[in-house]
């Protein structure tokens, strides 16, 4: 590819990001600067940290903290 003078050519905002991937074609950016999957990312973080933890996981933590103690 082509770029004149050696500078890559500076990438529009877009306006709507859509969610329908475009495979080849880097992400679009919101006015704000985040990338538009950055929202779901950060949904889908939220949702593993809401989730509780596991009676196996408590288990666990109880029994290395009895360690500590030793």
């Amino acid at each position: 590819m082509n770029q004149p003078d050696g500078q890559g050519a500076a990438r529009p905002i877009a306006e709507n990001s859509g969610d329908a991937a475009r495979p080849g074609l880097p992400p679009d950016i919101r006015r704000d600067g985040e990338p538009g999957w950055a929202g779901g990312l950060r949904k889908l973080y939220n949702s593993v940290v809401d989730e509780p933890l596991p009676d196996s996981f408590k288990d666990l933590l109880k029994k290395l903290d009895g360690a500590d103690d030793a």
